[in-house]
């Protein structure tokens, strides 16, 4: 990936493509690069984007209780403490940059070229990318974004414009989706779906319901008519059991090959594990096993060398850890089998689990027609299956708070909860998102790190330093900007 030196947008004019040196390496010589064909952007953009939200929230999945820092190290000062600064997840905006400048170009080279297939994939990715964009920052540079020398310091657009966009975008791309022509390679290259338009119409329908599913503090009521009534045309209806969207490339046990959530904190391509920093987090863990949940034996793995007993030990966020407490391999790590399941797995992109808790909450809500109790446990069911975690109709039938949706008297919040516990691991930043959003889970523990003062968790991060280097004017037009009190136009 490119590392910034310059304004990120000052970089794409010096080249079209960058990637990681892997075999989607596509540039032998970086200082020089080519014109790249659509047919190997296409897998390049799928696999990256999908290790991206695989893999790059670690920061969301401690804030909100998934994991924590094991024993073997000590605090991570600025993050435990929420007093971030613009250095901290630098990252989230130069990755995700990097990955739209290519749709763009995939994008712009199927106008050329008349191919609507890569027009409307370029579409979705790119609205997965600036929504995780706004999602982080608000206001961010979208229509200006990639106009290369014609505009090396682009402006910024305000995050409820952008998501507004992002629906006429999605649905642009469903028509596109329904007329296209699919070539001869684009089922091999598309890695996602094999060149199946259903189920990108499916994918488009799901992401455009999770746009107004993160903005159900503010939406109108008219906005949701309207962008409902579309995706009901279009009749492919959302992604449902059994229907995670998923990519592989080819996977294989090499350098640089391997499953990017494997490889991320499990074991590298010599089978030596690679994360002693994540850890259970005992917050999430005693929620799984104060209900009778087995899921918590699945989104976790055992202790490599229990003691007393603790097959399954965590830590809690932000904690003083003593020299005498479990070390990493004491521990649990946040790999485990119902996520970690093989080297050469295939890498999710949008789960089946996710999307059938999207639609139970946009039934509750009465934006969607169906019965919300019903989708409720046919998600909780999913997650489970999912997992290949035993015990999910004992777990529905329980009478547990946590789980009974007939006494829930916040049936929108109960829903969110299950979907909190469902996505552990799996997309730690939904839950990150559902917090801000709603407060759910509404007794999640703040940080224990004395630093941390009379701070919360952030409600934003702040635009990274190259940012108010070399875009100045433009992200000083933004305001005073506070993680503490400055927030997404969504979280009200």
């Amino acid at each position: 990936m490119k590392k910034l030196a310059y304004s990120f947008f000052t970089i794409l004019v010096l080249g079209t493509v960058s990637c990681k040196k892997d075999f989607f390496d596509i540039n032998e010589n970086p200082n020089s690069p080519t014109q790249v064909t659509n047919q190997l952007l296409l897998p390049r953009i799928l696999n990256a984007t999908a290790g991206r939200m695989a893999t790059s929230y670690n920061y969301a999945a401690l804030w909100t209780g998934y994991w924590a820092r094991s024993g073997t190290y000590g605090p991570s000062i600025e993050e435990e403490s929420y007093n971030i600064t613009t250095t901290f997840q630098a990252g989230q905006w130069s990755g995700w940059y990097d990955i739209l400048s290519d749709a763009d170009i995939m994008e712009k080279q199927g106008v050329t070229s008349g191919s609507k297939f890569y027009q409307g994939v370029a579409k979705v990715i790119k609205a997965i990318g600036f929504m995780y964009l706004v999602d982080q920052y608000n206001n961010v540079p979208y229509s200006q974004a990639f106009k290369g020398q014609g505009n090396l310091l682009p402006a910024y657009d305000s995050g409820a414009a952008i998501y507004a966009d992002l629906q006429v975008q999605l649905e642009a791309a469903a028509k596109l989706f329904a007329d296209a022509e699919i070539t001869p390679e684009i089922p091999t290259v598309d890695i996602l779906f094999g060149g199946d338009t259903d189920m990108w119409r499916k994918l488009v329908n799901t992401q455009r319901l999770k746009l107004l599913i993160h903005q159900s503090q503010v939406v109108q009521a008219a906005t949701v008519t309207t962008v409902v009534g579309q995706i009901n045309a279009d009749g492919s209806g959302y992604l449902q059991a059994g229907e995670t969207a998923a990519v592989n490339p080819g996977y294989t046990i090499s350098a640089n090959q391997l499953n990017p959530f494997w490889d991320a904190y499990k074991t590298d391509e010599l089978g030596t594990l690679v994360d002693d920093y994540n850890r259970a987090n005992n917050y999430v863990l005693n929620k799984y096993r104060n209900n009778n949940d087995s899921r918590y034996q699945y989104v976790f793995s055992r202790a490599q060398t229990p003691l007393g007993g603790n097959t399954y030990y965590g830590y809690n966020y932000g904690e003083n850890v003593p020299n005498s407490a479990p070390k990493a391999i004491n521990s649990s790590d946040v790999a485990g089998p119902g996520l970690a399941k093989s080297e050469t797995q295939d890498q999710w992109l949008f789960t089946s689990v996710e999307s059938l808790f999207l639609q139970a909450e946009a039934m509750q809500r009465g934006w969607i027609s169906g019965d919300a109790k019903s989708e409720y446990n046919a998600a909780i069911t999913e997650s489970f299956n999912y997992l290949g975690a035993p015990g999910a109709a004992t777990y529905i039938v329980s009478n547990t708070a946590i789980v009974n949706f007939d006494a829930a008297t916040d049936k929108v919040r109960q829903i969110v909860m299950q979907k909190y516990l469902a996505l552990t691991g799996i997309n730690n930043f939904e839950a990150y998102v559902d917090y801000r959003r709603l407060g759910v889970p509404m007794d999640l523990p703040l940080s224990l790190a004395t630093s941390r003062g009379s701070n919360i968790i952030p409600l934003r991060l702040l635009y990274p330093q190259a940012e108010y280097q070399y875009n100045a004017a433009n992200v000083a037009a933004q305001g005073s900007i506070n993680a503490q009190t400055s927030t997404i136009f969504w979280d009200r």
